[in-house]
């Protein structure tokens, strides 16, 4: 009998969930939340901003590259499908984009953090 593949998953896992746990951790903190009547917000300090930037570069990072990871399985064996059945196009490519989705994901966190520094 021959033996299953490992699972080679963990690398999309770790994409999704890393710019889940940095938006968890960088959530705004009650110091740094808008008075009541429009008032500005205090000023954030240069560590919070050192850490929000490294923050920021972590989400984009590893989501990019979890969404590498997951284009490359996912294409690889969407071509495959397709050079048996050419029929399947539509239904690889909708497939192959969804794994392309990641990476928009991480950039969108990145984006919510870095808003929260300016």
């Amino acid at each position: 009998m021959a033996e299953r593949a490992k699972s080679t998953r963990w690398p999309i896992v770790v994409a999704v969930l890393v710019p889940a746990l940095v938006a968890i951790v960088m959530r705004v903190p009650a110091w740094a939340q808008a008075a009541p009547g429009g008032a500005p917000r205090a000023p954030v300090s240069p560590e919070v901003m050192k850490w929000g930037f490294v923050a920021a570069a972590i989400s984009a990072g590893l989501s990019a590259l979890g969404a590498a990871y997951a284009v490359a399985v996912v294409g690889g064996a969407a071509m495959g499908a397709v050079a048996e059945k050419p029929e399947t196009a539509g239904r690889a490519l909708v497939f192959v984009g969804l794994a392309e989705g990641i990476a928009i994901y991480g950039l969108i966190i990145a984006i919510m953090i870095l808003g929260y520094l300016a």
